[in-house]
């Protein structure tokens, strides 16, 4: 124990009140070890779950044309708005002239079209907000992850390693 239970000589029951008074607490508060030792093996099982998901993908030839047209909108967007600055440098008067055009497009098109190209990549940014992983760089002391392997963080810990090597 400390200075404090050598002197007394009361270290045993000290440590024991110390129990009994945490085992009262964790009645009234939950441990936060136990919750985060219990979330980490939560995110791990989901892991592996995710990562059994995906280890034979079976992705017929309709399968692979869907997914490239999903990510056709984002390049053609880019690339097209990239490609009116170029058609501006090489031909401007054709190009003023489209652009008169375009002022002819009555406004509740525009509203449209910027509903449209917002809900799409909105969704998207939905899509991936929701399903994110948030990852800690640190862990718990004693919580290990499910393949018995502690965080590199705790390894590379020098003031860490002295504390562990003066409990045993």
């Amino acid at each position: 124990m400390g200075i404090v239970g050598n002197l007394t000589g009361a270290s045993g029951a000290v440590q024991a009140l110390g129990a009994a008074a945490k085992d009262v607490a964790e009645v009234f508060v939950p441990s936060a070890t136990k919750r985060m030792q219990l979330s980490a093996e939560a995110q791990m099982a989901a892991l592996r779950e995710l990562g059994a998901e995906f280890e034979n993908p079976s992705n017929s030839w309709f399968d692979t044309a869907v997914n490239g047209l999903n990510r056709m909108p984002r390049p053609l967007l880019a690339f097209g708005t990239i490609g009116l600055f170029v058609y501006a440098m090489i031909d401007p008067q054709q190009f003023a002239l489209r652009m008169v055009g375009l002022n002819a497009v009555p406004e509740p098109l525009w509203w449209l079209l910027g509903a449209v190209v917002a809900f799409y990549f909105g969704a998207r940014e939905t899509h991936y907000f929701r399903n994110r992983t948030v990852v800690s760089p640190f862990a718990i002391p004693g919580v290990t992850a499910a393949d018995g392997t502690n965080s590199p963080l705790l390894d590379e810990n020098p003031a860490l390693q002295d504390w562990r090597a003066n409990q045993s």
